[in-house]
């Protein structure tokens, strides 16, 4: 059940995203690239989006935790030790941005206990709020939204990137012989788009904590299922940004299966 701690968290998080979406859109196809030591891209767009949100929440809530992808204070882990804390993406789909392609998104969740309990998404390219989280409801702008109903049919549309690992390229053949195929450049927006029932499932290889957080919130929220490949990644117990990459698959059950089905072979 909402708790006045968690409406507080919230109304705070969708002022804090949306303060940020301004500098968002202005810099849009026009920041300059810096390339981290992993080989990803940032901007100066990615480090002032996280310091103000950061600085926002921070001021308002000092006995939680935050994350960010762009500001973590070590290379190594951080416990979570709070019971609230946050994890932020500023921008997912900073390639896309950089390069002026609007498939990107602002990317703020909440977690309880390690739990996602609420997570706000600024969808840049429809310019929407999708927010929600399990008791909350779930919103895609002012439209309440869920899962698609559907059971895999001839049209299903699943979104799927290119595997970072090539051990998993044999799945890239499988899904498209089985499905109408989408690749946004943007893991949170994949997710995200399951949840409110633009897109019907999703399979992903290449994420991490920060890109799902939110967007596990809303598929809870929305009815949808994520079905971790390679171990459970909540509760979470600490954030790393070196952590080991993510797989999972989303939908709503029978989606789900399908998509187990047609992965096994």
């Amino acid at each position: 059940m909402p708790t006045t701690e968690i409406t507080a968290r919230i109304a705070a998080a969708r002022r804090a995203v949306l303060a940020q979406t301004e500098l968002l859109h202005r810099e849009f196809g026009r920041v300059k690239s810096e390339w981290k030591s992993d080989g990803t891209r940032v901007t100066a767009a990615d480090l002032a989006i996280s310091d103000g949100i950061v600085g926002e929440l921070g001021a308002q809530f000092p006995g939680d935790d935050i994350f960010s992808e762009e500001r973590a204070e070590s290379a190594g882990p951080a416990p979570l030790t709070r019971r609230f804390a946050w994890i932020l993406d500023p921008i997912d789909g900073t390639n896309n941005y950089a390069l002026g392609i609007p498939n990107c998104a602002i990317s703020l969740g909440l977690l309880e206990h390690g739990e996602p309990v609420y997570g706000v998404i600024y969808d840049l390219a429809r310019r929407t709020l999708i927010h929600g989280g399990p008791g909350h409801g779930l919103f895609d702008g002012d439209r309440a939204a869920q899962v698609r109903p559907e059971a895999p049919h001839a049209q299903t549309v699943v979104a799927f990137h290119t595997p970072y690992d090539k051990r998993f390229a044999p799945d890239a053949r499988l899904l498209v012989e089985n499905f109408k195929i989408r690749a946004l450049g943007s893991s949170t927006l994949h997710l995200a788009y399951v949840a409110a029932g633009i897109l019907d499932g999703a399979v992903d290889h290449n994420v991490k904590i920060w890109d799902i957080a939110a967007a596990v919130a809303l598929c809870r929220a929305g009815g949808a299922q994520v079905e971790f490949l390679n171990g459970a990644q909540f509760p979470l117990r600490q954030f790393d940004v070196n952590m080991a990459r993510i797989q999972y698959i989303a939908g709503n059950p029978a989606m789900c299966a399908k998509l187990r089905g047609v992965l096994s072979r």
